[in-house]
């Protein structure tokens, strides 16, 4: 049933377009402004997909887009979706396969988290080196099929070094300070608890968001290359003295967009 679905989401691409992409790039919170980077791009909306559902989030405009970016090929998600609006875990992590079986051996995964490194600050990116799994469950539960990945894939390297160490040196080029961290999913959609902050910082985290984790799992499953880039809009919980908001997130993410956007643009450059 899996794989009749992915067929029939690629059949219903390769309508409208006969592009390759090599790589696969997922925009986060307040970050929906990259995809004006792809140039004369065929654009579906997700409820138009066969096996898509649509994204609730605010900030995520939900259309996939086909094109290339600095020639080279890509697929784009603008928007992606969040377990907090319900959504399956399966439908979550469609996507990802939808793209690998339209030819990505690369996914740049991005978001917009909350700062839990004391180091960091509202505006910073970060790469992500590892992640922690707090959302109780796991995109691959549930029957396999093998053609997609192993029962039991290997997590070790769900960051791929090469493209880590491709991000640093591009980072280095345009000027922009890129820190390291461990990138920690919980659900949301509340906010977490100072409490809640402090634990994960003793887990080892450097930064908290609700989305992410789903999909590298799932890219990893299926043999892809991984790249994860995060842009700090806010400090955990109880870290400052003001509250959290979905709008300061979008307000940061858009100051600061400017610079992942011209990251992964030069990170494209480089593959």
């Amino acid at each position: 049933m899996m794989l009749e679905q992915i067929n029939a989401a690629v059949a219903e691409i390769h309508k409208r377009t006969d592009l390759t992409p090599k790589v696969g790039i997922v925009l986060g919170s307040g970050l929906g402004g990259f995809a004006e980077k792809i140039e004369s791009p065929c654009t579906f909306s997700y409820k138009d997909l066969p096996g898509f559902v649509p994204s609730t989030a605010p900030g995520h405009a939900g259309k996939l887009l086909l094109g290339k970016i600095n020639s080279v090929p890509v697929v784009c998600m603008q928007g992606r979706l969040h377990y907090y609006e319900g959504h399956r875990m399966k439908d979550i992590v469609f996507p990802i396969r939808v793209m690998k079986a339209l030819g990505i051996q690369t996914l740049i995964l991005t978001n917009a988290a909350g700062g839990i490194n004391k180091g960091y600050h509202p505006g910073d990116l970060m790469l992500l080196t590892d992640h922690i799994n707090m959302l109780g469950t796991n995109p691959l539960i549930g029957q396999n099929e093998e053609t997609i990945g192993p029962r039991f894939p290997d997590m070790t390297h769900v960051y791929t070094k090469a493209l880590q160490e491709l991000a640093l040196k591009a980072a280095e080029e345009c000027g922009i300070s890129l820190q390291q961290g461990v990138y920690l999913a919980t659900t949301g959609p509340s906010y977490e608890t100072p409490a809640e902050i402090r634990m994960f910082r003793v887990l080892g985290a450097d930064a908290v968001g609700m989305s992410t984790v789903p999909e590298a799992i799932a890219a990893s499953h299926c043999g892809l290359q991984v790249l994860g880039l995060s842009l700090i809009t806010n400090m955990g919980a109880g870290m400052l003295d003001q509250p959290l908001s979905s709008e300061e997130v979008i307000r940061t993410a858009d100051a600061r967009g400017q610079d992942l956007q011209k990251l992964i643009s030069t990170i494209l450059k480089k593959m």
